[in-house]
C-alpha cells in the first residue's frame, strides 16, 4: 500500500480519503503533533481499539516501548520521504505484541502531516500455517474415523465375552475381574464415540455468541470454583449462523483446558472476550467481518515443545489427559469455515476463535 499511498492521499483531498477502509493494511493518518486522525479499519482490528478510541490518542502512548517506531517517523520527516522499518516489535498497551514492518510517508492533508503503514510480517506465515491446520486437520480426521472403526467392534465382543465369562463363573468374588474389563471397555467405547462425534454435519441457526458463552462460564465456573472468569463482551455483535451444540462444546473445551492449566497459578483468572474483526481470510477466503472469541488466561503457558502439536489428536501436556479436547474444538470450529490458534507466552495465553459473519449456511434455520 506504501507504493499507492500518494494516489489515495493528495494535499487537497478530504479525509478519509476513499479506498482505504477497504484495505487489508492497517493505516494511521497522524497530526504534526503525532496524535491519530484517523484509522481504518485493518488499524482497528491490529490495535484491538475502536476508530472512536483511537482519535486523538498519542501514537507513542499506544505502545509500550515506541522507540523503534519514533525512529521511524522521524527519519521520514528529516528526510520528507517515505521510510520504512522491516522489523517492529510493538507492544501494545494492556494487550499482546505485535511484529510488524512500518513505513511511514510525510503528507499534507489538512492537519495530517504523517500516514503511517502497519504491516504484520507474520500474515504470510499464518496464511502458511493456516494452510498445514487445514491439511492436518483432513488428516486427522481421516486417522481418527479409522481409528474408531477398527476399535469398535472389537470392543463389542471384548465387552459381550466379558459377561458371558461373569455368569459362567460362579464365584463372586471373580466377577470382580469381569467388572474391571466391563468397566475399562465401556471407558474406551466412550472414548472412541468421542472421536465419531465431531464428524457429525453441522445443524446451523442463528444464535447469540454472548449466551452460548454465558453458559460456558456457569460450567466450568462450577468445575473449578477457585478459578475467577470474566466477560469482556462487545454486546453490538450480532448473531452467527452456527451448530450451538458444536460451537458450545469447541468453547467448553478451550475454557475448560485453560482452567487446568491454572492449576499451580497463585490467582488463576480467565477472560473471555468478543470482538469483530475486519478484513480477515479464513479457509482460502477474504470476509469482511468476522467473529472473534478470545479465551486469555494467566497460567504458565504452553511448553514450547507442545506449541505445534496442541491440536493433533492424543496429544496432552496434562497427565491423564486425553488429548482430545483441542482436536475436538479445531474440528468443530473448522466445519464452522473458522480458526483457532494460540498465542502464549508465561503469564498470557490467548486462544483465539475467528469465525465468519457472512459465510453461506446452507442448512441455516429460524431462531433458537
Amino acid at each position: 500500500m506504501s507504493a499507492a499511498l500518494p494516489a489515495y492521499v493528495a494535499a487537497d483531498s478530504a479525509l478519509p480519503p476513499a479506498g482505504l477502509d477497504a484495505l487489508a493494511t492497517a493505516v494511521l493518518f497522524l497530526t504534526g503533533e503525532r496524535r491519530i486522525a484517523y484509522a481504518n479499519p485493518a488499524a482497528e482490528n491490529l490495535l484491538e481499539m475502536s476508530r472512536a478510541r483511537l482519535a486523538g490518542t498519542a501514537i507513542g502512548a499506544l505502545f509500550a516501548d515506541a522507540r523503534l517506531l519514533s525512529a521511524a517517523i522521524d527519519h521520514a520527516v528529516a528526510a520528507g520521504t517515505s521510510y520504512t522499518e522491516q522489523d517492529v516489535e510493538l507492544a501494545v498497551v494492556g494487550k499482546g505484541k505485535l511484529h510488524v514492518a512500518v513505513t511511514v510517508t510525510p503528507v499534507a492533508a489538512g492537519d495530517v502531516a504523517l500516514a503511517v503503514e502497519l504491516r504484520q510480517i507474520d500474515q504470510q506465515l499464518r496464511a502458511a500455517r493456516e494452510e498445514r491446520q487445514l491439511e492436518q486437520q483432513q488428516a486427522n480426521r481421516e486417522l481418527i474415523r479409522n481409528l474408531a472403526h477398527e476399535i469398535k467392534n472389537p470392543l463389542g465382543g471384548i465387552r459381550g465375552a466379558a459377561q458371558l465369562l461373569e455368569r459362567e463363573l460362579g464365584a463372586p468374588h471373580l466377577s470382580e475381574y469381569t467388572q474391571v474389563i466391563i468397566g475399562e471397555a465401556d471407558r474406551l467405547q466412550s472414548l472412541v464415540n468421542r472421536l465419531l462425534t465431531p464428524h457429525r454435519v453441522p445443524a446451523y441457526r442463528r444464535i447469540n455468541v454472548h449466551e452460548l458463552l454465558v453458559r460456558v462460564k456457569g460450567v466450568v465456573q462450577a468445575e473449578f470454583p477457585g478459578v475467577r472468569i470474566d466477560a469482556d463482551f462487545d454486546i453490538s455483535l450480532p448473531d452467527v449462523e452456527a451448530d450451538a451444540e458444536q460451537l458450545t462444546q469447541a468453547v467448553l473445551n478451550v475454557v475448560r483446558n485453560a482452567a487446568q492449566a491454572l492449576a499451580t497459578t497463585s490467582d488463576p483468572a480467565i477472560v473471555l472476550r468478543t470482538r469483530v474483526a475486519r478484513y480477515v481470510t479464513l479457509s482460502r477466503k477474504l470476509h469482511r467481518l468476522a467473529l472473534e472469541v478470545d479465551v486469555e488466561d494467566n497460567g504458565p503457558g504452553v511448553p514450547p515443545a507442545l506449541r505445534e502439536r496442541m491440536f493433533y489428536p492424543l496429544v496432552s501436556g496434562r497427565e491423564g489427559g486425553s488429548g482430545l479436547g483441542l482436536t475436538i474444538a479445531q474440528t468443530y470450529v473448522a466445519q464452522h469455515g473458522g480458526t483457532i490458534d494460540c498465542d502464549s507466552e508465561p503469564g498470557r495465553t490467548v486462544f483465539r476463535i475467528v469465525l465468519p459473519f457472512d459465510a453461506a449456511r446452507p442448512q441455516a434455520g429460524g431462531q433458537p
